[in-house]
């Protein structure tokens, strides 16, 4: 009796504490997010400023790190509230050429965020995005179907159009948002604006009408010369003119990937984010011999990560993530 009691004690205390880190969770303290008044906000109208890390390209060195483990990896240890899965496109191997085996990749990460109580971003990671809208729409509405009304879920319809013009990212991102607005009604929608998603400011001035809980992203390279006070300026202007951003991808070097890793410059931008209740998500999980890669070359491919098997980027980020999202 002693050794059933006992036994019946430890469960009631397990079950407890998984209730309790399940209401911790980043979606049991925010659940659905919206557009209102020119900010994403929860449940309870106030912004999350969710903080995380995006996966690198879904090809390369990449892949591999597409996987459960490091799912809950990066919940447990790194303590993300947000992840982004960053589905490549036209390069060989991406979705154009393997379409199921591309879609397989992603809804393990977002299967798993789901149990993880996070959010995950699911990312067209593709520049050319306008080429390829049936393509597009196709696998958003397949996306959608899969996980209308699961609020840890959130679409990124196109990263990065480049040096395209915006009518054309516009026109290109109603259609998808229509097509993903059949199934699932209310799941925040993310779209980009052009030059790698840093004009803003001239989405902000023609935003899309017509559809409710739409906002744009927002990207930047902490130490690039070109990524500076003029950028700030553009995001700050389609902040006061009541564009709802979200930064999908930054990083703590240069826009190639590589370059310095400027402290000083990265403290600026994160306390930008800070200061404007910002939600991002950092670039990248692969461990390619780069500026911004959070891990060494060789690192493991499930997580468990030593910090002699993280970067100087991978520390950084995580020593910020660990003691913001407490």
């Amino acid at each position: 009796m002693e050794k059933a009691g006992a036994t019946f004690l430890f469960c009631i205390i397990f079950n407890l504490t998984l209730f309790a880190q399940t209401v911790q969770s980043p979606i049991s303290v925010h659940g659905s997010l919206k557009v209102q008044n020119g900010l994403i906000v929860d449940k309870n109208g106030l912004a999350p400023q969710l903080r995380g890390i995006s996966f690198s390209w879904s090809l390369w060195q990449g892949r591999k790190y597409y996987n459960p483990a490091v799912v809950d990896w990066l919940a447990s240890d790194f303590k993300v509230s947000i992840i982004r899965a960053s589905m490549g496109v036209q390069p060989d191997h991406g979705y154009l050429q393997e379409p199921a085996l591309q879609t397989q990749l992603i809804v393990n990460v977002v299967d798993e965020a789901i149990k993880n109580g996070i959010y995950v971003l699911i990312d067209w990671h593709d520049h050319h995005s306008n080429e390829h809208l049936a393509q597009s729409k196709a696998f958003f509405a397949q996306m959608a179907k899969k996980y209308a009304g699961v609020p840890n879920v959130i679409y990124e319809v196109w990263n990065e159009p480049e040096k395209i013009s915006w009518d054309t990212v516009k026109n290109y991102a109603v259609q998808v948002i229509t097509e993903i607005r059949k199934y699932d009604p209310d799941n925040l929608i993310v779209v980009g604006s052009p030059h790698w998603d840093q004009d803003v400011d001239i989405a902000a001035a023609d935003p899309i009408a017509g559809f409710k809980n739409i906002a744009y992203s927002f990207h930047f390279y902490a130490s690039d010369p070109n990524h500076q006070e003029k950028l700030r300026a553009r995001a700050d202007e389609a902040i006061k003119k009541g564009l709802p951003l979200i930064v999908t991808e930054w990083g703590v070097g240069e826009s190639n990937g590589n370059g310095k890793f400027d402290r000083d410059l990265v403290k600026t931008w994160f306390q930008w984010m800070e200061d404007n209740k910002l939600s991002s998500a950092n670039w990248n999980i692969t461990d390619k011999a780069e500026t911004t890669a959070l891990l060494v070359p060789g690192a493991c491919d499930n997580g468990g990560w030593t910090v002699e098997q993280l970067s100087p980027a991978g520390i950084y980020i995580r020593e910020k993530l660990r003691e913001l999202n407490k």
